[in-house]
C-alpha cells in the first residue's frame, strides 16, 4: 500500500529523514488501513502507493523536522480527516501525545481503530472545532494546534488559535502561493492573540511547494472566538 522499503526508506532519507524498520511497518499498516476503510468511508482520494507514501507520510513529518518540537508536546490536529499530519508525526515522535478531532463521526471511527491498531494513544473528538474550543478541557490546553485544512489562513486561525496555550504556536500547512493568504491573515492573527514567528518555504522531493506558518501565542484569546462558522464567512477577522 505504500512504496517498497528500500524506495520509502530512500524518499525519507532524501528529506534528511531516517526511520527505523518498525516505524517503517506501522506507517505500513497505517497505509493498509486508509486503503481499506476508504472503501467505505471518504477518507482521502489520494490512494496510490507513490502519493500515500509522499503526499500523506513524508509531507505530514517533513515539516515538524523544520520546527522545533519540544518533548512530551500536547498537540491538537483540527479537523485531522484521516490523521494528518499529526499520526504519521506521532509515529516517529513517540514523546508527543496527540488529540484528533474531527466533525465527521465516520472519520473519528477510523481515527480510534487506528490509534488502537498502531498504539499511538491518541484522543479522538467526534466535534466542531468553534464548538469545542469553548470546552474548558480544550481551551488554551495545547502547546501545538495544527491543521492541513483547506479553509483560508484567516478562518483557520480563528478555529485553531483558541486551543493554543500561552507560549504555544499554531502550524498551519500550505501549499504554494500563500503569500496573499499570510498577508490577508493578519488582522486575525492579531485579534486572536497571535504573531508570525517563522514562515518556512519548501519542497517535497517531487517538487511540490510548501509552506509552514508558525504562528506562536503570545496572549490569550478574547472568549467570544471562535465565533460559529456563518459569522466567520460573512465577516472575516
Amino acid at each position: 500500500m505504500i512504496i517498497e522499503k528500500s524506495k520509502f526508506m530512500q524518499l525519507f532519507a532524501q528529506a534528511q529523514l531516517s526511520l527505523t524498520d518498525e516505524q517503517y511497518q506501522r506507517l505500513y499498516k497505517y497505509s493498509e488501513m486508509l486503503v481499506e476503510w476508504n472503501k467505505k468511508v471518504n477518507l482521502t482520494a489520494i490512494l496510490s502507493p507513490e502519493d500515500i507514501s509522499q503526499k500523506h507520510f513524508l509531507d505530514s513529518i517533513l515539516p515538524f523536522s523544520l520546527f522545533n518540537v519540544k518533548n512530551d508536546a500536547k498537540l491538537i490536529d483540527i479537523g485531522t480527516g484521516a490523521g494528518f499530519p499529526s499520526c504519521p508525526l506521532k509515529i516517529i515522535r513517540d514523546d508527543i501525545k496527540i488529540t484528533l478531532l474531527d466533525s465527521l463521526n465516520k472519520r473519528v471511527k477510523f481515527l480510534e481503530t487506528l490509534s488502537n491498531e498502531l498504539n499511538l494513544h491518541a484522543e479522538c473528538i467526534h466535534g466542531r472545532a468553534e464548538e469545542v474550543a469553548h470546552k474548558e478541557n480544550y481551551r488554551e490546553k495545547f502547546d501545538i494546534a495544527t491543521a492541513r485544512a483547506v479553509a483560508s489562513l484567516p478562518m483557520l486561525c480563528e478555529y485553531c488559535l483558541p486551543f493554543v496555550k500561552v507560549g504555544g504556536y499554531f502550524i498551519a500547512l500550505k501549499g504554494k502561493n500563500s503569500e496573499e493568504e499570510i498577508s490577508s491573515s493578519k488582522n486575525a492573527i492579531k485579534i486572536l492573540g497571535g504573531n508570525i514567528d517563522k514562515i518556512l518555504d519548501y519542497s517535497l522531493p517531487n517538487g511540490d511547494s510548501r509552506v509552514l506558518i508558525a504562528i506562536k501565542k503570545i496572549s490569550q484569546t478574547a472568549i467570544k472566538y471562535p465565533r460559529n462558522k456563518g459569522q466567520m464567512t460573512k465577516k472575516p477577522l
